[in-house]
């Protein structure tokens, strides 16, 4: 009886996430998820900060806002994400894996939502592309035909696709660090077996949004404008050469009442090519999507 019970609230919570990426996106559009994952939830294996007197130089706050340029020097990498929404007592997870290409500003992810969101024991994979200021989407079911794409404009979300893509983009989360401040210096770690440095603060999306380049910066803008709060508090986690290996973004959304979602993004494999194929104009989906 509890066994039901309890899987019963995870099919609720389940649909109330979906209920608040339909609300957040455009015609009743979402696929949304939830944030988080830490580094031992994406396969990171983030250990604890060692104390001591490694201080590295310069200032911290430069460092993280320097993340996304680094990235893009470094030309492209694979990711993973966990996006963790708790509402109501319950908590889902949302899991993406994929690659990004910072110099195109394009990327790919493969979205798997929790049996429970769907209330099937599984369910395929939402296929994503990432390009400046669109969201585009596979097997979003909603009453979309599964061999057809939906489209999203991200600068028309009222989140920037920040969450609504149930994967906060590799490229958006990079540029959000762009905004940084009151940044502290926690100290030395590992990430997947890689020394890394250990960062904490906040950092403001409308600030971000004025030094995004040009592809995020439409999305980050109207998440600037969609959000309670614009303060976004954050854990990065950065290589010796500067580049973001691990990023945890806690976010705040109202909406029929407070929803945290915790967006964790990881990166590895820098170099590795990625291949980003558009639709064809004739394989978009412009029908009705159910809620």
């Amino acid at each position: 009886m509890v066994v039901h019970q309890h899987r019963r609230r995870r099919r609720r919570a389940g649909e109330a996430v979906l209920a608040v990426c339909v609300a957040v996106t455009v015609a009743g559009l979402g696929g949304c998820g939830a944030a988080s994952g830490t580094g031992t939830e994406t396969g990171a294996g983030a250990g604890a900060a060692a104390p001591g007197d490694d201080r590295p130089p310069g200032d911290p706050a430069a460092a993280v806002r320097g993340a996304a340029d680094a990235l893009t020097a470094t030309g492209s990498a694979r990711a993973r994400t966990a996006m963790e929404m708790a509402t109501g007592g319950t908590v889902v997870t949302i899991r993406g894996e994929g690659g990004v290409d910072f110099k195109k500003r394009m990327g790919q992810l493969l979205v798997m939502l929790p049996a429970d969101v769907t209330g099937k024991p599984e369910h395929r994979p939402i296929t994503e592309l990432l390009v400046p200021g669109a969201l585009y989407m596979k097997n979003r079911g909603a009453g979309v035909p599964d061999d057809k794409w939906v489209r999203l404009d991200t600068a028309a979300l009222s989140d920037g696709n920040l969450v609504t893509g149930g994967a906060t983009d590799p490229l958006a989360a990079a540029e959000l660090l762009r905004g940084a401040q009151e940044v502290t210096y926690v100290g030395q770690t590992e990430v997947s077996g890689t020394k890394v440095r250990h960062y904490r603060g906040t950092t403001d999306i409308g600030r971000a949004a004025q030094s995004a380049s040009p592809g995020v910066k439409g999305a980050l803008e109207a998440a600037a404008k969609g959000f309670s709060k614009d303060s976004v508090p954050f854990d990065a986690y950065l290589d010796e050469e500067g580049r973001l290996r691990k990023v945890r973004h806690r976010f705040t959304y109202v909406k029929n009442g407070v929803i945290d979602v915790s967006s964790t993004t990881l990166l590895y494999g820098f170099g590795t090519p990625v291949t980003v194929v558009l639709p064809a104009s004739g394989d978009i989906y412009a029908g009705k999507i159910a809620d």
